[in-house]
């Protein structure tokens, strides 16, 4: 071990936080150390934590451009440039976390070779991730809960959205993320979340549209086809214009991706579909809608970022870096104190204790003649 330590002796200056198989486990690199015993390892050693994480080597491959025949090539390079930065970032904080790597995510997973089978999909990928059949609240949320990045840029013209894998030396997936425009209202947003999320999954015949497929599985995603039957009715002749801002945000879809929705499920004829895009065209919806819904927010950098800063785990400054703005925090003296403490060898913990501890006997023993417990004591077991 380095500095001449043994596995004995390290589990003893670590304060028996750890057994020896398990330190064992990180030497080999077959496991990897939680925050609290990354500290105890970074306290006996002297350094910061992230000294013994291994920075990752990952490289980027990007999914699904649209619009990429019109999308220049410096914009191309600069969303490519500034995309693999986040997504490098954000494997390194992952690591440093504990946060579980992507090689679980189900990329390209599903098959389908007509377009039909893309409302098979959306039913599948929502079966399981246990999302049931009801509208999705915070599309960001669903995606960062099973581990896949949300990351905005500011507008791009011609820019709408991409998809992106970041994979290991070994061609391990390490982290994916959904790439859209900062900006867009929300009904907008959510659709491309779920459009480049169907890049991510689907597995598409080469017979196929690409766009078109990603399309209807985004919004299949959000609109189950049950759901539309049941609420909106498996045929109609005319639907109200308020009818579909109520849908609007029922499903969180703009009117015109609804009304391409009902389309496809056959609720409307292309007859009546074609009279509502020319309204749409008329109204100048295709820019600005009535009733904009605001777009989702994006937390998990923020919450990891703070969390590995509470921990010990990195410096204000790589917050600071990360977040792209200052950052200021008030720790309450108790906690300043706490991790002095702790961070103390094991002996001058236990000697610290036992000397409180022999000042608080006079304290204690006047408190139990005083007789029965008041309200706001503690008992101990």
């Amino acid at each position: 071990m380095s500095r001449g330590l043994s596995l004995d002796a390290l589990v003893a200056s670590m304060g028996h936080v750890v057994t020896k198989q398990a330190l064992s486990k990180y030497e080999c690199a077959k496991a990897s150390p939680s925050p609290i015993v990354l500290n105890k390892l970074a306290d006996t050693f002297k350094v910061k934590a992230a000294y013994f994480l291994k920075e990752p080597q990952v490289s980027v491959k990007f999914i699904g451009y649209r619009r990429a025949s019109t999308l220049r090539k410096k914009d191309q390079a600069r969303i490519e440039s500034l995309v693999t930065e986040v997504l490098e970032n954000r494997v390194s904080l992952q690591a440093i976390t504990g946060w579980p790597n992507g090689d679980r995510l189900p990329i390209h997973a599903h098959r389908i070779s007509k377009i039909e089978d893309t409302e098979r999909a959306a039913e599948e990928l929502r079966a399981n991730w246990k999302l049931g059949q009801d509208p999705i609240s915070s599309m960001v949320g669903v995606l960062e809960d099973h581990h896949i990045h949300v990351i905005e840029l500011d507008a791009i013209d011609k820019f709408d959205g991409i998809c992106a894998v970041a994979v290991d030396e070994a061609t391990q997936t390490q982290a994916a993320g959904l790439v859209t425009s900062r900006g867009v209202s929300g009904e907008r947003q959510r659709l491309s979340l779920a459009h480049e999320l169907g890049h991510l999954v689907l597995k598409i015949g080469h017979n196929l549209d690409e766009e078109r497929a990603a399309f209807r599985f985004g919004a299949a995603f959000l609109a189950p086809a049950q759901v539309v039957y049941r609420e909106i009715g498996t045929k109609r002749d005319t639907i109200l214009r308020e009818e579909l801002l109520l849908f609007k945000r029922r499903f969180g879809m703009s009117v015109q991706a609804l009304v391409r929705r009902l389309f496809d499920l056959d609720v409307i004829s292309e007859g009546y579909y074609r009279q509502w895009m020319m309204l749409i065209n008329r109204l100048k919806w295709k820019r600005k809608e009535p009733g904009e819904l605001e777009p989702e927010r994006s937390q998990w950098l923020r919450q990891t970022a703070l969390r590995a800063y509470a921990e010990g785990l990195i410096g204000r400054e790589e917050v600071e870096r990360l977040l792209g703005e200052s950052f200021d925090t008030k720790e309450p003296l108790s906690l300043i104190e706490r991790r002095a403490f702790m961070k103390l060898p094991l002996e001058e913990r236990r000697r610290i204790l036992s000397e409180q501890a022999e000042k608080l006997k006079s304290h204690y023993s006047e408190d139990a003649a005083s007789g029965e417990l008041q309200s706001g004591d503690f008992v101990e077991y």
